[in-house]
């Protein structure tokens, strides 16, 4: 038996997957509905803020989901780790994703971000915080690592930049190889800035 919670979910992931593959204007509250399975009027009942709250809600369920994958795609910090390799790594699972998809966005926050960065001020806000977390939590990776506290931010600043430049490349080039060419980048600039004394 279906609950609120499930249709409220159903329209929240329909939401995810077509601004993922389509972009945040290309999609109508009409499409979304009918992807979730959903009656129309349900998608207001659960946001009635319309397309732009479900728009934030994408945004930060999403960017928290991928704040999550920071803990699985590299291991626990210590003065044995190799964050250069984890990086390197991370940006290898990304290529393998990336083809996975068919060379869809497999980034909704950024999917929407390069829409709404100049047209809406919530949704940019939105954006911009999620980015946030991920250089926050990465940081904190790097800096566990030995890297000084503000270039470890640096570094996970470049880190993220890197791969949503590599994707927009490999998505229009339909080719990891832009993925796999940013993380030998990356891996060189952790390795670089990485404090002499912790390395093995």
């Amino acid at each position: 038996m279906r609950t609120t919670g499930d249709t409220r979910a159903r329209i929240l992931t329909a939401a995810t997957e077509l601004f993922r593959h389509q972009g945040y204007t290309a999609t109508g509250m009409k499409q979304i509905v009918a992807e979730a399975g959903a009656p129309y009027g349900s998608a207001y009942h659960f946001f009635p803020g319309g397309k732009a709250q479900l728009g934030e809600e994408v945004i930060r369920t999403s960017g928290a989901a991928y704040l999550g994958l920071i803990a699985q795609l590299f291991p626990e910090p210590g003065p044995r780790a190799d964050p250069a390799l984890a990086t390197a790594e991370a940006f290898t699972a990304a290529a393998v994703t990336l083809r996975e998809l068919d060379y869809a966005d497999p980034c909704p926050v950024a999917t929407i971000a390069l829409e709404v960065a100049s047209t809406n001020e919530t949704l940019r806000g939105a954006a911009a915080e999620v980015f946030d977390s991920w250089i926050d939590g990465l940081a904190a990776y790097y800096s566990a690592c030995g890297i000084a506290g503000p270039a470890a931010r640096d570094i996970a600043t470049s880190v993220i930049g890197l791969l949503e430049g590599a994707f927009m490349l490999g998505r229009t080039a339909r080719s990891t190889q832009p993925v796999l060419a940013a993380a030998t980048a990356a891996a060189a600039v952790v390795r670089a800035m990485r404090a002499p004394s912790t390395e093995v």
